[in-house]
Order: C-alpha cells, then sequence, then structure tokens
C-alpha cells in the first residue's frame, strides 16, 4: 500500500515501477583507502553485510562506496585525510552493472595534485557531471546531525536530493555560491580600503537574484512534491501515530532577492557579508507542530530520520526510475532489533535494489537477513 500511494502522491504512473532500470555494483577494489591497503570485494545483487570490531574498517567501505557515487567522502570530505597513513595515494576502483551495460568508475586522490573521476577511463571535466549517475541513498548515526546542527546542514540535505536527480539545479548552486564568495570578497575589499562602488555590487547582485530565484523555486517544487512522500513513510515507521511536518524557511517568501539584497546593502557593507539570499534557507524539522529538536525523544528523532532517508530513497527512484544503492552504517547503533527488520525486509520487494549493511555483531544481523527472502554476503573484516 505504501508503494502505491506515494506514486500516486507524486502523479507518476503505477507501470514506471515495472521499467525500472538495473543497477549493482559487482565488484569495489580499494588501494591505500583509510585503514585498507589492498582490498577487493565481489557482492551480491541484492543484501551485503560488513561485520566486526569497531576500528576495522567495515564504514570506511560503504564510505568508499558513497565516495563512487559522489566523488567525495560522506563522513570526511578532506581528500587527503581518506588517504591511508604513509602512502601517497589512493585508489576506488567500483565495476557496475547499469542498463545492461558495465560501467567501470575510478575515484584517485594523490598528494599535491587534484582529486579524480574516471567513468570507464576517461576523466570527468567537473565532478559536477557524475553527480546523479550512480544514485544512492546512507542512512548513518551521524545523520542525528540533521536535527542537531544548523541550518547549512539541512540545505546541504536537501541540495543533495534535489542535485541527483538534477543537474541544472547543481550547476545554478554551483555558480550562485561562486558569485556569493565573490560578493563576500567585494564587501570585504571594500572595508579594508575604504572605498565603494555600487555598479560593481549591482552585477553581484543581478546574478545572485538570477541565480536564487531558480533554486528557490526548485526547493519549493522540491518541498511540495516530498513532503507527501516523507509523511507516508513516517506513519508506517510510527504506525501513524504522530503528525511530521517539513517547513521550507526562506527569506524570498518575504520579497524577491534583488530588492532585499538592494535595502540591506548597509548592513552588508557593516557585516561585510551578505545576510540575504537563499543560502540562508532552511528545513525545519516539525512533530506535532514543534520542533523536534526541543520536543522530539530519542525513539521519535530516530523515526523521524529514518522517514527522511527513506522518502530520499523514494523520490530518487521515482524521478531517476533506478533503484538507489542502499548504505546503512552501524544500523544497530541507534535501532532497535525490531525497527532494523522493517527496513531491511524492504528488499523483499523487487522495487528495491542493492543493500549494504555495516554492525558489530555478525549474529545478529545474519539472523535479521535471514527474514528476508533474498540473496546475500557476509563479509567479516
Amino acid at each position: 500500500m505504501l508503494e502505491v500511494s506515494f506514486i500516486s502522491e507524486l502523479s507518476f504512473p503505477l507501470k514506471q515501477y515495472n521499467l525500472l532500470k538495473l543497477m549493482i555494483l559487482d565488484k569495489l577494489s580499494l588501494l591505500n583507502y583509510k585503514n585498507f591497503e589492498s582490498q577487493t570485494f565481489e557482492f551480491d545483487p541484492k543484501i551485503n553485510c560488513f561485520v566486526g570490531l569497531n576500528g576495522v574498517g567495515k564504514t570506511n567501505v560503504l564510505d568508499a562506496i558513497y565516495h563512487l557515487s559522489f566523488g567525495k567522502s560522506y563522513f570526511n570530505p578532506i581528500t587527503l585525510q581518506n588517504i591511508k597513513h604513509g602512502t601517497e595515494f589512493f585508489v576506488i576502483e567500483g565495476h557496475y552493472q547499469k542498463e545492461n551495460e558495465t560501467e567501470k568508475i575510478v575515484v584517485s586522490a594523490k598528494k599535491g595534485q587534484k582529486k579524480m573521476i574516471k567513468r570507464n577511463s576517461k576523466a570527468y571535466e567537473k565532478f559536477s557531471d557524475h553527480i546523479g549517475f550512480l544514485p544512492l541513498v546512507i542512512i548513518s548515526p551521524s545523520d542525528r546531525d540533521l536535527i542537531i546542527e544548523g541550518s547549512d546542514t539541512r540545505r546541504k540535505f536537501m541540495d543533495g536530493v534535489i542535485a541527483q536527480g538534477d543537474p541544472k539545479y547543481l550547476q545554478s548552486l554551483i555558480a550562485y555560491n561562486k558569485v556569493l564568495t565573490q560578493r563576500n570578497s567585494l564587501l570585504k575589499y571594500f572595508a579594508v580600503n575604504q572605498t565603494y562602488n555600487q555598479d560593481t555590487l549591482d552585477i553581484y547582485n543581478q546574478q545572485l537574484h538570477s541565480y536564487g530565484s531558480v533554486l528557490f523555486e526548485k526547493r519549493s517544487a522540491f518541498l511540495d512534491q516530498f513532503q507527501p512522500i516523507f509523511q507516508a513513510r513516517h506513519r508506517s515507521i510510527s504506525n501513524g501515530n504522530e503528525t511530521v511536518d517539513l517547513i521550507y524557511q526562506s527569506q524570498l517568501f518575504e520579497d524577491e532577492l534583488l530588492p532585499l539584497l538592494e535595502a540591506n546593502k548597509a548592513k552588508d557593507r557593516i557585516t561585510q557579508y551578505t545576510n540575504f539570499g537563499i543560502h540562508k534557507d532552511d528545513l525545519v524539522f516539525e512533530i506535532e507542530g514543534h520542533p523536534i529538536k526541543k520536543f522530539g525523544s530519542q525513539g521519535q528523532q530516530k523515526s523521524f530520520l529514518i522517514a527522511l532517508k527513506l522518502a530520499q530513497f523514494d523520490f530518487m527512484k521515482a524521478r531517476s526510475n533506478v533503484n538507489p544503492i542502499l548504505l546503512l552504517d552501524d544500523i544497530f547503533d541507534k535501532l532497535d532489533e525490531e525497527r532494523v527488520a522493517q527496513i531491511i525486509t524492504l528488499v523483499d520487494n523487487e522495487n528495491f535494489g542493492q543493500l549494504f549493511i555495516s554492525d558489530t555483531h555478525a549474529e545478529r544481523t545474519e539472523n535479521v537477513i535471514k527474514k528476508v527472502h533474498q540473496s546475500y554476503k557476509m563479509f567479516p573484516l
């Protein structure tokens, strides 16, 4: 029923899910990546479990898979810190089956050189061209940052979901952030040199307005579509006992960006920073009409985040017509066994694709996995 409900709310035809494109990670090779000197894994097309004590590298394997989709680490975006201690470079290589074609993706980094992403031996000119090619969703204990950290974390989540299915959005976001950096530098230059040039500022204002308006419209449209999917997922997890909402907050609901920038230029000159724009947007998480950060129990926060990430999965699948890879990092750390089992049973449905799990207890993981009717592999580390 859940699959039908969210498809209807998105106005996607049911037959679309009979045409899902295949995407499977067959093989992963690591060289000097984090704690791995040299390691190769060959995966099951459905469920793969990495088990072992803390510190053996379970999460690092999942992060390498994430790296292949996004060109960066989920847990540590500083490239040099992902190179194994005592070495000069790392290489991550993944072999995928996608739409009956073999795809080889290689991410490599060497000290003193730029990171590279190659698809079938051809390097990308822009990393952004790769985003969305290998759809992926990760659920991790660190997701709690979405609740406890500032608006920047939630904006990145929203941007990440939209960008995987909308290359133009990603290009507009990159362009906006570049202009924002330039405008902030100009404001600092004005202050340091005790000068001012309205014409130059007007150029940046117009560019921010142009890119920001596109991003604002796309974020608004995204929330309109994403909200019912998220609420449907949350109802299934909480048995419909609670009301949850995602509230998009933006200064652009007050006015268009250009007049906001013009009206607040005096403040910007004082602070040497751009105080208005979509870089100040937030996504407020509410339960029963109150911020979940303050009023949600630990269990309610867990359910909220899982629903959020599974809604991300649903949304991306509907947009790309591909089953995203799903990574469940240290899943038992924050969830009880029943809730974990509930998530894993999702792969019992043909509408879910490949699943990667990390856990400290092999027996516990295998007991849950055996409850579903899919093939699996265990990888002791």
